[in-house]
């Protein structure tokens, strides 16, 4: 089930969530900015409103796969979309580990990402 036009940004760099966010709410998108996956738990369980994730796998706090393993444990957010955005050259390898529904490699194809998005919210 989706939700509008929120999305969640799970990213521990500034820059790069700054830049994902930017793209975004200027294409007319709700965005809401975590810098962990602990962090992300919060915001979903407050409002789980999101029609997409983009997950960075490496955080400190709570990782990538730690995040997916609690989300998919709650029924209220198991089924929001997750796309996995990692620097990691195995991303698609380990989104498809994760039941994630796509991956990008940074550094982010933008047009790819907002095509992508634009198929769930």
């Amino acid at each position: 089930m989706t939700h509008g036009k929120n999305i969640l940004i799970v990213e521990d760099d500034d820059d790069v969530r700054g830049a994902i966010a930017a793209l975004l709410e200027g294409e007319g998108y709700e965005v809401t900015e975590a810098e962990n996956g602990a962090a992300a738990l919060r915001h979903l369980r407050s409002s789980s409103l999101f029609c997409l994730i983009l997950l960075d796998l490496f955080m400190p706090v709570m990782n990538g796969w730690a995040f997916r393993d609690e989300q998919r444990q709650d029924p209220r957010i198991a089924d929001i979309p997750v796309v996995v955005v990692t620097a990691d050259a195995e991303g698609r390898t380990k989104a498809a580990a994760l039941g994630a529904i796509d991956a990008m490699v940074k550094p982010l194809d933008f047009d790819r990402l907002l095509r992508l998005v634009a198929d769930y919210c």
